[in-house]
């Protein structure tokens, strides 16, 4: 009989089937090496989720490094739950965007609403109260025989969450395309208020303070739930419906309550949601990040299921729960809040000196392991990447012009991508808290939510255009910054910092790594140009299925502060005579534009350049002229060009719109051509010759290109289509979808 090897390969109960349903095979190796022993199956457990792609970044780190993420009104960048800016006042923003793609596709309901509860809890866990939700959607083809149960479960998930603890969902985008039919991308986005000097984080700073646990129980759901997130889908993604969590917005207000009031006590050292990766993840990354270790006695978990485990106790992603360090002496504190609250709270453990995760179950130690190899010294890679191949730029004189234009703008104005979305956010309470200014039903580029008590506002948009960022990453990436500090600009806000999603398909393939590598480069030239730094943030990889990947979708959430609420800005107040004015070069871009898509059926071509220096110069310009009090109406101009920008303006003013113009484009071009850094202006005359004055002077092309009134979008005194009729296109479609009749076409 051959002795046993002193080290084995593997624990008890563990082969190598096990640890390839965990780690890879390389990764195993690190453990072992770091390790000196081969780990039990919690151990392995929690190397699994802290070392998924979803937990430790490891294909992106190395990328996102390029980010500028300082700036003046910086006050905590990349590296806590959220982002912190200055807003003046001893006022602070804290605002975070995420993903909850993979759960939303499997379970939409659970998953887009346990998607808003996250979020929301990365944002008070810093010691804010959320004022404001957003988020990003998009859908696969909607002829697609999932795509309707997928928008619903998604659109009641979201409005079921916000509305029930109260806070409003005031903007975001929905789009559909044939790219995300295999995986729909759910981006939520939340913002919130603290003052300065009453900011949490998560480090634990001192050894023996005690570990308190608070909120819901802990039950199986959600167990490998970031691991499940950092794979691709294939045949039975049904069955990881278990991974889905399942949330309780009503618990998720309590624990608001509850959290902000033991916030007031000076009771708390640190404080650390439990989100992905649930226990393991924040008692890892409050230790490590204080240099400090961590020991727990799983027996003292509240738990909602019988004879749980320390791998499921450790592993869960149930929601509503939190983890506090708080100050020795002050245990009596957290207990006497939470239970005024009716939230479980617990002492299960402490913080040490000794740098590692310690666990104890039923008496005996299940895990002991070194803290740095979890965390900070998580595999990182440099996978290998290309860049996508250059296209060839469109001449719009090349292609055939529509014979009737008003027909044209009728089919982009009730395109999927244009069309109105009333239908899901109508499902959203928007004004619950009583400071919203402007949402989804307000004319605006950008959502408006008042400071409470102040003349001030937070602007909030979400922005990507994917079709961009998968026709030229670089140009794609700069060009969804871009939008989101135009989009801010157009309401009269200074932009202050975006927060990021970056959803892509399998980082493994080179062609998927080089859109990424090539829409963070973009990003971060965009953010350095605009002052307009990155502090917040998440990465969603292995987006696909059966090996065909979504679009590049880099999403960015940005949030801009408007000093005077009397000088904002949005595009509904148009009235008759009003002057039509300009703002930034046309040249007719028509590469991978809507245009292009729904009216030639082409998806090809390069997308438009983005001149970063004039996108600044446009929007300072821009920003001075609103406050200056000089503008009726405002619109940045995106998808679908000018005429449709012209459309929606005269939509939600009832005033039609006058164009007029005489080349040197053609004149289909000049109206549908997505250019950037352009605006569209309603001005009174005087206003308007100030104005035309005024970017003389600054070397800011604008020029006039119409008048408003009447009841029709023309151009050149033909071409003309009612605004009714536009309306009925832009509204129908949504609810026609919605209704059964994906095929039907509302602008027909």
């Amino acid at each position: 009989m051959t002795e046993p090897a002193e080290n084995p390969r593997y624990a008890e109960g563990i082969d190598e089937q096990i640890v390839l349903e965990h780690v890879t095979a390389d990764e195993y190796e690190i453990i072992l090496k770091e390790l000196g022993r081969a780990p039990n199956l919690v151990e392995l457990g929690i190397f699994s989720v802290m070392w998924s792609e979803h937990c430790s970044y490891k294909s992106s780190r190395i990328h996102l490094a390029k980010f500028p993420t300082k700036g003046e009104r910086v006050i905590h960048g990349p590296g806590e739950n959220a982002g912190v800016v200055d807003i003046g006042d001893g006022q602070a923003a804290i605002f975070k965007m995420e993903s909850h793609n993979h759960p939303s596709f499997i379970e939409p309901y659970q998953g887009a609403a346990t998607g808003v509860g996250g979020i929301l809890r990365d944002v008070f866990t810093m010691g804010a109260r959320p004022v404001a939700l957003m988020n990003a959607l998009r859908f696969g083809d909607p002829k697609h025989p999932k795509t309707r149960q997928l928008v619903s479960g998604v659109a009641a998930g979201i409005g079921g969450y916000g509305n029930c603890v109260g806070v409003p969902t005031v903007g975001g985008e929905t789009n559909f395309d044939k790219g995300y039919n295999g995986n729909i991308l759910v981006n939520a986005m939340a913002v919130g208020l603290a003052d300065t000097d009453k900011i949490f984080t998560a480090a634990a700073r001192e050894p023996d303070f005690p570990v308190l646990y608070v909120g819901a129980k802990t039950g199986r759901d959600g167990i490998h739930g970031a691991t499940m997130a950092s794979a691709e889908f294939g045949k039975g993604s049904e069955e990881k419906r278990p991974t889905v969590q399942v949330g309780d917005p009503f618990t998720e207000k309590k624990l608001i309550e509850a959290c902000l009031e033991l916030m007031a006590e000076d009771a708390i050292s640190s404080i650390q949601d439990m989100g992905a990766a649930g226990l393991t993840s924040s008692s890892v990354e409050m230790a490590s990040s204080g240099g400090l270790g961590i020991e727990l006695d799983l027996d003292h978990v509240p738990q909602r299921e019988e004879a749980m485990s320390a791998y499921e106790m450790m592993l869960s992603e149930s929601q509503e729960r939190m983890l506090i360090i708080v100050k020795p002496g002050r245990e009596h504190v957290a207990e006497r809040i939470f239970k005024k609250w009716d939230l479980d709270v617990a002492v299960i453990g402490k913080t040490a000196e000794h740098g590692r995760l310690v666990l104890r179950h039923k008496g005996e130690v299940v895990c002991d392991l070194p803290l740095d190899p979890i965390g900070e010294n998580a595999p990182k890679y440099d996978r290998p990447h290309f860049p996508a191949e250059a296209r060839a730029r469109i001449n719009p004189a090349q292609l055939r012009a529509p014979e009737h234009l008003g027909e044209t703008l009728v089919q982009l104005i009730g395109a999927p991508d244009m069309a109105s979305k009333r239908w899901i956010w109508s499902q959203y309470d928007r004004h619950v808290m009583a400071d919203t200014a402007a949402s989804s039903e307000d004319p605006a580029d950008a959502a408006i939510v008042r400071v409470h008590g102040t003349n001030k506002a937070l602007a909030i948009t979400t922005d990507c255009t994917p079709r961009y960022c998968a026709a030229d990453p670089f140009e794609g990436g700069k060009q969804a910054v871009a939008e989101a500090w135009r989009n801010l600009t157009a309401v009269g806000a200074d932009p202050i910092a975006i927060t990021d999603c970056l959803n892509f398909g399998n980082p493994e393939r080179p062609e998927i790594m080089g859109q990424f590598v090539g829409c963070v480069e973009g990003m971060a030239k965009a953010c350095e140009v605009l002052s307009f730094p990155v502090v917040s943030g998440n990465v969603s990889l292995y987006n696909e299925t059966d090996g065909r990947a979504i679009p590049p979708t880099p999403g960015v959430g940005g949030l801009g502060l408007i000093p005077d609420m009397a000088k904002r800005a949005g595009y509904g107040c148009m009235s008759e005579g009003d002057v039509l004015l300009l703002v930034g070069e046309t040249a007719g871009a028509l590469g991978a534009s809507l245009y292009l898509r729904e009216v030639e059926g082409r998806e090809d071509g390069a997308p438009p350049q983005v001149d970063l220096a004039a996108e600044k110069r446009n929007g300072d310009f821009l920003r001075a002229q609103i406050r200056e009090g000089r503008t009726v109406a405002v619109h940045d101009l995106s998808d679908g060009g000018l005429a449709c920008a012209a459309a929606e303006m005269a939509m939600a003013s009832g005033c039609g719109t006058k164009l007029a113009y005489t080349g040197p484009v053609p004149l289909f071009a000049w109206l549908f051509g997505e250019d950037q850094g352009r605006y569209l202006i309603a001005a009174r005359p005087d206003a308007a010759e100030a104005m035309l004055a005024a970017a003389k002077a600054g070397g800011v092309p604008v020029e006039v290109v119409g008048l408003a009134g009447g009841r029709f979008v023309s151009v050149n005194g033909g071409h003309a289509v009612d605004i009714i009729r536009l309306k009925q296109a832009h509204e129908n479609w949504m609810p026609t979808l919605m209704a059964g009749e994906p095929e039907a076409n509302a602008a027909e």
